[in-house]
């Protein structure tokens, strides 16, 4: 499994509530707009994380994060991810891409990462912990 997370900022003139908003009914929803089916070709997982600073308890401060909104995407393979970019990239469907951006975030200098996950046990007897992910209402 190989995960992309990237990181963003909304425009400052925006709320979260705005940003948030926007991100889940048009943003999140463009490439399906734009008619790719599916709209993150090989994408397992798509996910958006938005932030609340939380009181450092150590420190007791409320610290600035960076970023507004954690993305991730799970792919089966690096590949997998490559062909998203590639297509993502592509100068028929770019301009749409950034329009849309200049709308919703701060920059379109948002830091795009791989990930390696490393997982602790935590279950009640020290055992390993897993997600087990489903597509609509399939059962376990």
């Amino acid at each position: 499994m190989f995960k992309q997370i990237c990181f963003f900022r909304k425009r400052p003139d925006m709320s979260m509530d705005a940003f948030l908003d926007y991100y889940e009914n048009q943003h999140s929803q463009l490439a399906k707009k734009m008619g790719a089916k599916p709209a993150l070709p090989n994408a397992v997982r798509y996910v958006r994380r938005y932030l609340t600073p939380e009181r450092n308890p150590v420190t007791g401060e409320i610290h600035d994060p960076g970023y507004d909104c954690l993305m991730e995407i799970w792919w089966n393979s690096r590949e997998d991810f490559e062909a998203s970019q590639r297509i993502i990239s592509d100068p028929a469907r770019l301009p749409m891409t950034m329009e849309d951006e200049r709308r919703l975030f701060a920059s379109h200098a948002n830091p795009v990462c791989s990930v390696i996950d490393y997982d602790s046990p935590m279950g009640p007897h020290g055992e390993a912990t897993h997600v087990v992910l489903r597509h609509g209402d399939e059962a376990e």
